[in-house]
C-alpha cells in the first residue's frame, strides 16, 4: 500500500466519521433522534436457503440482523471511530482491486437486512458505489 493511498483511506474515514457526528449534532439541535442502523428482528431460520449472488443497490440495504453492529454504523452506514482499523483495511483492499466476498443479506420489507459485510457496505457507500455483490438468502 502506497503512502498516498493510505492517506486517501485515512481522509475518507475521517470524512465519514465527521459526517456521522455532524448528522447526530443536527438531529440533537432539531430535537430529533439520531438514527442508528435499524435491527431486523425476524428470527433467522435454522438453515437459510441461498438465492444466489446478485448485484443489489447499496441504498436498498437499510437494516442489520446483528444488534452489536447497529451501534457501529448509523442509518447511512457511516462508521463509528471504533471501526477504524477494519474499515481502513476494507478500503485499502478495494483500492488494490482485491476481489472481496459478497455481502450476505435477507429481504426485509422493501429492502434488505445485512447479515454479514457491514464494513464492505460502509466503504461502498463512502466510495459512491451504486451496487454491491450480495448473497440474497431466504428470510
Amino acid at each position: 500500500m502506497s503512502a498516498w493511498s493510505d492517506l486517501e483511506a485515512q481522509r475518507a474515514f475521517v470524512a465519514a466519521t465527521r459526517a456521522r457526528r455532524r448528522a447526530a449534532l443536527v438531529a440533537r439541535l432539531r430535537r430529533q433522534c439520531h438514527r442508528t442502523l435499524a435491527v431486523y428482528e425476524k428470527p433467522p431460520r435454522r438453515r437459510a436457503l441461498s438465492r444466489g449472488v446478485h448485484e443489489i443497490p447499496v441504498e436498498a440495504i437499510c437494516a442489520t440482523t446483528e444488534p452489536n453492529r447497529a451501534v457501529q454504523f448509523d442509518a447511512s452506514f457511516r462508521p463509528a471511530p471504533v471501526t477504524r482499523f477494519r474499515w481502513l483495511s476494507v478500503w485499502e483492499a478495494e483500492q488494490r482491486g482485491a476481489q472481496l466476498p459478497p455481502v450476505s443479506v435477507v429481504p426485509a420489507g422493501d429492502g434488505y437486512a445485512l447479515r454479514d459485510g457491514h464494513h464492505r457496505v460502509s466503504v461502498a457507500r463512502a466510495r459512491g458505489a451504486a451496487t454491491i455483490r450480495a448473497v440474497v438468502e431466504a428470510a
